[in-house]
């Protein structure tokens, strides 16, 4: 069990994606996304959601990701945030996002 001290260290923030961009040298089908997650700052993020997302239909999809995690190096390159979801049936990653638009940069409680 964790404290609800715990969890608040944990910066779950809303950010819209405004750019993405293919991945092909990471092991697993991913995309490279780009993040605004308001006064929090833009960060890049790699994300394995190509079976359920079109890279056309990401562009400006609010998400919810981990602002405080430490720069993660992924082959070639450095993912800043951890963008979050869930594994369908098939292990298939579905984004975890606000049912509503809210600011970029809210964080979740």
């Amino acid at each position: 069990m964790i404290t609800w001290e715990d969890f608040e260290k944990v910066e779950l923030r809303v950010g819209t994606i405004i750019d993405v961009q293919d991945f092909p040298e990471a092991r697993k089908p991913a995309y490279k996304l780009t993040i605004d997650f308001g006064e929090f700052g833009i960060k890049k993020s790699s994300a394995q959601i190509t079976q359920h997302y079109k890279k056309e239909d990401l562009i400006g999809r609010q998400i919810v990701g981990v602002i405080n995690f430490p720069p993660k190096q992924i082959g070639p390159f450095v993912s800043e945030c951890l963008t979050t979801g869930f594994a369908d049936e098939n292990g298939d990653v579905v984004l975890t996002q606000p049912e509503q638009k809210v600011p970029n940069g809210s964080k979740m409680f």
